[in-house]
């Protein structure tokens, strides 16, 4: 038996889970609405205040399956109570960000600024010029997002200038030895 898909998801107050034909997962919370198709395999039970994710069979498929389901489940009901973050770090001279309206424009050293609209469930936040943070509901969408984010200008190892993760240890490498 799976170790995590054997654990009841907890339904807080206020969210409610509907599960549709051929396991469409509709969950609504105080923060807003999150759909996602889940594996057909999987059987959804909602029970008063906890959903369990069982398996038809210990096919290994049905294994894997189980354990993925039930962490999908519960990040849906998490994002819908509390959200999601990443915060990005922005380090180099003249590297900056700033937001206006629904507008993030970042200075990376191109020759452009680089422009992130809010939307797809996503917002962003920068409460310095150094410091970004994308919020929303969706984790998989919050994740993807920052990764766009950092992907225009990477840390680089030997200055560790770029964009990076708040939690991120970039490896740094020496660089030229003088004569």
């Amino acid at each position: 038996m799976s170790r995590i898909g054997k654990q009841p998801v907890a339904i807080p107050a206020g969210v409610d889970i509907k599960v549709d034909a051929g396991n469409l997962v509709t969950v609504k919370g105080p923060k807003g609405t999150v759909t996602q198709q889940l594996h057909k395999n999987m059987i959804i039970k909602v029970e008063g205040a906890v959903a369990k994710v069982e398996r038809p069979n210990d096919e290994s498929e049905n294994k894997a399956l189980h354990g993925l389901t039930r962490t999908l489940l519960n990040n849906m009901v998490i994002g819908v109570t509390e959200g999601y973050s990443k915060q990005l770090e922005i380090v180099g001279v003249g590297y900056r960000a700033q937001k206006s309206g629904k507008t993030l424009t970042m200075n990376l050293g191109h020759s452009h600024p680089i422009i992130f609209e809010d939307g797809n469930g996503v917002t962003f936040e920068s409460p310095q010029p150094n410091i970004v943070i994308v919020k929303g509901i969706d984790k998989q969408v919050v994740g993807q997002v920052a990764a766009q984010v950092r992907e225009k200008r990477p840390p680089e190892p030997y200055l560790g200038k770029g964009v990076k993760y708040a939690d991120e240890r970039i490896r740094r490498k020496a660089g030229k030895a003088g004569k």
